[in-house]
């Protein structure tokens, strides 16, 4: 009897190993949850990135706006730029959030990457992004005429993600 009882830990190892080795191969992880989807905006007050001031991030994101989230330190925000730069050209508002940054070297990364937005926040603690639900970079917000959050891309826009967000949102020019 002492001799399954020392090995009853192992079988309960290998047990949860094989469950959660099951779950890591049937799990997307591509899927973000978008809980904010059909909700208003957060009412976040956060520093402007150029000058510092305060501003109520809602009062920019009455849609139809993008708000996208992005970071100096992230490859996929840069990837993400010429996507960003197209949208702008096209006439599409875009706000951006520097998330857990600095001004400097967000200021730094938009001089580099280009500048799409026609508001831009900075979000060092990362507070705000937690309220968004934000998991990492980049996110974009599609946001409504009436501020509220119609769809979530938690991945690199592309060319093809970016019109699926403005359609959603309504911001067609």
């Amino acid at each position: 009897m002492s001799r399954w009882l020392a090995i009853l830990p192992l079988v309960v190892l290998a047990a949860l190993a094989a469950l959660f080795a099951g779950y890591a191969l049937h799990h997307d992880p591509h899927v973000n949850p978008a809980a904010l989807v059909g909700r208003p905006v957060p009412a976040e007050t956060l520093p402007g990135l150029e000058d510092g001031t305060p501003k109520l991030l809602r009062a920019a994101g009455q849609g139809p706006v993008l708000i996208n989230f992005y970071a100096s330190w992230c490859a996929p925000c840069a990837d993400e730029a010429p996507a960003l730069m197209a949208l702008k050209a096209q006439g599409v508002p875009i706000i951006g959030v520097a998330w857990k940054d600095t001004p400097d070297k967000a200021q730094a990364f938009l001089q580099q990457h280009g500048d799409p937005f026609v508001a831009k926040y900075v979000d060092q603690s990362g507070r705000a992004g937690i309220d968004f639900g934000v998991s990492g970079v980049p996110e974009t917000f599609a946001v409504d005429a009436a501020g509220v959050i119609r769809a979530k891309q938690a991945l690199p826009l592309t060319p093809e993600s970016a019109e699926a967000l403005i359609d959603r949102a309504g911001l067609r020019p």
